[in-house]
């Protein structure tokens, strides 16, 4: 999970080293139940949806790194702000998040007249993408779980999430950080997703012995690549990550890509 202060890094080395043509990637919001939600989009072609990772944004996660660029040449590329994040809403109710933020996904498709996407979650967007599986399980082509995997129901980590400690003051509201034990899913409900998933992960990522190590266990079937030299932060960063991204996505398409 990112920090404020790695979060400025990050964007500082994107900012130096990509180059998105930002003119083609459109800021657009809309209403979702109550609360405004920011989106950038781009491309045209089969729905992808991106969902980025906590304390971070669309813009910093999928624009900076130059992955919505590159997507864009195939796919109708859209990264929401999660709610309590970059320019979308930030609500302080408990209530308004959870659950709230997997339906924003959604209803975003909704509001763009989409009825399937590629779900594409890093971190928390991983967690919100295995729940968006399960719970809408008719509009997904394809997911990709980065810097994920299973955030198990009744485990010791959906209880650490409930229970982390408050930041007030933070930048992202601390119901949304406490809501995100609410996205665990069970061993019968990840057993049930029958579209293509596949795991990319940093080779030096925690994640990996946290939540992906159980998830293999029982689904064997979903790939785990890892990307070479990266922990956590810096994942999404890599020529490698989206390499592996584009290659999984195009290989899962409805219209097949040279």
């Amino acid at each position: 999970m990112r920090s404020p202060a790695v979060i400025s890094i990050v964007l500082a080395i994107c900012t130096s080293t990509c180059a998105p043509a930002a003119d083609a990637i459109r800021t657009e919001a809309f209403d979702s139940a109550g609360t405004s939600i920011s989106y950038l989009v781009a491309g045209a072609g089969e729905p992808v949806v991106l969902i980025h990772g906590l304390h971070s944004s669309a813009k910093i996660n999928w624009q900076l790194t130059g992955t919505m660029d590159l997507l864009a040449d195939r796919y109708q590329v859209i990264a929401l702000d999660v709610r309590g994040h970059g320019q979308s809403g930030k609500p302080t109710d408990d209530d308004a998040y959870g659950l709230e933020i997997v339906e924003d996904v959604a209803r975003l498709m909704d509001h763009l007249k989409i009825k399937q996407a590629h779900i594409v979650g890093y971190s928390m967007g991983g967690m919100v993408a295995m729940k968006f599986m399960t719970a809408h399980p008719g509009r997904v082509l394809s997911g990709t779980l980065g810097g994920m995997g299973w955030l198990r129901e009744g485990s010791a980590l959906q209880n650490f999430w409930e229970k982390i400690p408050s930041r007030d003051g933070g930048r992202t509201p601390s119901a949304c950080v406490h809501s995100l034990g609410k996205l665990a899913v069970n061993q019968d409900d990840v057993k049930s997703i029958d579209v293509p998933v596949a795991v990319l992960v940093g080779d030096r990522d925690p994640v990996r012995r946290l939540y992906v190590t159980a998830l293999s266990r029982i689904r064997d079937d979903w790939p785990v690549i890892e990307i070479d030299d990266a922990g956590h932060l810096n994942c999404v960063v890599k020529e490698q990550f989206k390499d592996e991204l584009c290659k999984w996505l195009d290989k899962n398409a409805k219209k097949q890509h040279p």
